[in-house]
């Protein structure tokens, strides 16, 4: 049996001591992150102190290991290497009973290794760090060597850091990421002036530092008009607008660094929750924000230090249930729900004098407004003098004609409480009738005073604007969506309509108590 050790870098205190614990998600009054308590992040030191012989702008070292298909200890970064297993090891490592490659060890050694906590058998997360280009594996260096230059963090690490070390799918990657910034144009997106409306209603804003000096950017989610941002812009303009927002943050970090005299890298996102509610979860929104995610997770990769979430509603479950496709297994650890004692929690984090005052600490605008309104966008209701269009275009799932006379039927078996049916409709030939009922029977169809009414019938102008709405099931049951024709005696209507039932995350049903009502 050979022994390997080695070291790898990282990109912060915070990071070094994540967990494993997979309720990424974790009750309010606990505040811990990754099963760590944001305390311990606080009290724990920035980093081990090593001598090393990389050049300057490589970041802190720290001793860690891991290896595909064997155990990893805590501690001394030792790993057992059994038999004659070989294959592609860490930032250029390949490895036969210990063996280093020459070209990347230096990048690694320290004459005073960092001290570890005993010789556990916890398995750490896979570390994720920053390399200057020169200490690349050649492979990695290779693989971007045809690609236009960039100082853009995106490129500051190997990139088969991000693929698991798979250089096919880090090459991809590269080419993928030089196509967004082309076709995005982010070389000149901060000289891009978003239109009117998003500048003066879109909700968020950078605002302070964290106690390590990384930028805090805030979402206020609650003021959010999802319906008035569509009808007022461009799906395109509103992603645009996000990555403008990126490129904003990731200039603060440089801006940072200069002033620090140390890498800054990575950012604190603070999302506000308060007033989270169906209105959130229009199908046309909730897409926009999955694509951005997706955006973010391909092109911003290792940015986020953590996610914050603050007076989550008990719809957060069903929303973060939506977006965590979206989201790698690193962000989602990442995340960090806290429940009632909140305040308390983000001054572990966030200087009293860097954190707004309406989110306790004693930060106000020059004027003494303690929202800090020149930082941070509140956004509101967006009139409707301003809207360009009065729908967005739908494809969908289902049509049905429903004769004069008569009424249609759709039913959905709810298993749990707390799911969202969701639905989408539009008539052609007339208005039409819509209810929600519950059944009492199993097994048969009833009609419509058999059943208990969960939304009352009313009749929608759905063949001149597009109706949609949602609804919170309190119980589990078979829900019945009706469409009511039954008051017209000339006219057959035509319904196209799609329905969809939303689960709010498992992991997020333990801490119901956490969470405030809509």
């Amino acid at each position: 049996m050979a022994r390997l050790s080695f070291y790898l870098p990282i990109n912060s205190s915070f990071q070094t001591t994540l967990g494993v614990d997979e309720n990424l998600l974790v009750p309010g009054d606990q505040g811990t992150v990754g099963g760590t308590r944001i305390s311990q992040h606080l009290s724990s030191p920035s980093s081990e102190k090593t001598s090393r012989t990389c050049c300057p702008p490589c970041p802190t070292l720290m001793t860690t290991s891991f290896c595909a298909g064997s155990e990893v200890r805590a501690g001394r970064g030792e790993v057992d290497m059994t038999g004659q297993q070989e294959g592609p090891r860490p930032n250029g490592f390949r490895t036969t009973r210990g063996s280093q490659d020459p070209a990347t060890a230096s990048c690694f050694r320290s004459s005073s290794p960092a001290k570890g906590k005993g010789q556990g058998t916890k398995v750490l997360p896979r570390p994720r760090g920053v390399l200057c280009s020169s200490h690349w594996p050649e492979q990695d260096r290779a693989a971007v060597s045809c690609l236009a230059p960039t100082s853009h963090p995106f490129l500051s690490f190997p990139p088969s850091v991000a693929r698991s070390f798979d250089l096919q799918k880090s090459e991809a990657m590269l080419r993928k990421y030089m196509e967004f910034r082309k076709t995005m144009d982010i070389n000149h997106i901060l000289d891009w002036q978003p239109p009117e409306v998003i500048q003066k209603y879109m909700p968020g804003g950078l605002c302070g530092y964290d106690r390590d000096g990384c930028p805090v950017w805030y979402d206020i989610i609650g003021p959010l008009d999802p319906k008035g941002l569509l009808f007022s812009v461009t799906k395109q303009d509103l992603l645009k607008t996000k990555m403008r927002d990126c490129e904003r943050i990731l200039h603060e970090c440089d801006l940072q660094t200069e002033r620090l005299g140390r890498k800054i890298e990575t950012i604190v996102m603070i999302f506000d929750c308060e007033g989270l509610g169906l209105k959130h979860f229009w199908k046309p929104v909730v897409e926009v924000y999955q694509e951005f995610f997706g955006l973010l997770e391909e092109n911003y990769p290792e940015t986020l230090k953590f996610m914050l979430i603050i007076k989550a509603t008990k719809l957060f479950p069903v929303g973060y249930n939506l977006m965590k496709p979206f989201l790698s297994e690193d962000t989602r650890r990442k995340i960090v729900v806290l429940g009632k004692s909140w305040k308390e929690e983000l001054l572990k984090l966030i200087s009293p004098e860097e954190l707004p005052a309406h989110f306790g600490g004693t930060l106000t605008d020059p004027d003494g407004n303690p929202k800090c309104l020149t930082k941070i966008n509140y956004g509101g209701e967006i009139p409707k003098s301003m809207y360009v269009r009065d729908q967005v275009k739908t494809q969908y799932e289902h049509s049905v004609q429903i004769s004069r006379g008569s009424s249609h039927q759709v039913e959905y078996e709810i298993l749990f409480p707390g799911c969202v049916l969701r639905w989408q409709f539009l008539s052609d030939g007339g208005d039409i009738g819509f209810g929600v009922f519950l059944k009492t029977k199993m097994g048969e169809r009833q009609r419509a005073g058999e059943m208990t009414e969960v939304l009352s019938s009313q009749r929608y102008n759905a063949h001149m604007v597009p109706e949609d709405g949602s609804l919170t099931c309190a119980e589990a049951g078979v829900y019945v969506l009706r469409f009511d024709n039954t008051y017209s005696f000339v006219h057959a209507k035509k319904v196209s309509f799609t329905v969809e039932v939303l689960l709010p995350d498992e992991g997020m049903q333990k801490y119901e108590e956490e969470l405030t009502p809509v």
